[in-house]
């Protein structure tokens, strides 16, 4: 939540954080609708990737605010293209949050502009982007 810090105010962080389950049950139950990449150091979860192939969709890409810039979103993210490809995926597209967008620009993503996503009463804006495959 502090990565975001610069980018959403703590309203908008806080109600961001509670749109995840919290719970094993409501996890369990959106891996039947979304295939899930997982980061693992030290035997932790420290990122993960929720993928929704039919739509040619990133649901979900979280990494540990620590571990922020090593690389480990970067990984996931080779990793969902390649599980995208695999289902003859040609183009993925993400809504992505302020905090990772221009990341994802420099890793050859098409802005196609900003909307916005309410979580909990707050409007949080976010950044749509692309990527051929």
């Amino acid at each position: 939540m502090q990565g975001a810090a610069g980018y959403y105010t703590l309203a908008q962080r806080e109600a961001w954080t509670m749109a995840l389950p919290r719970d094993a049950e409501a996890w369990a139950a959106r891996q039947v609708l979304y295939p899930t990449l997982v980061a693992v150091c030290d035997g932790r979860c420290v990122g993960f990737c929720e993928l929704d192939p039919g739509e040619g969709r990133i649901e979900t890409l979280y990494v540990w605010p620590s571990l922020a810039g090593r690389g480990v979103g970067g990984r996931l993210l080779e990793h969902a293209e390649g599980e995208m490809r695999q289902r003859g995926v040609a183009c993925m597209r993400i809504e992505a949050s302020l905090v990772l967008a221009d990341a994802l620009v420099r890793r050859d993503w098409r802005h196609e502009g900003e909307d916005w996503v309410e979580r909990a009463g707050e409007r949080m804006p976010r950044v749509r982007l692309s990527k051929a495959l």
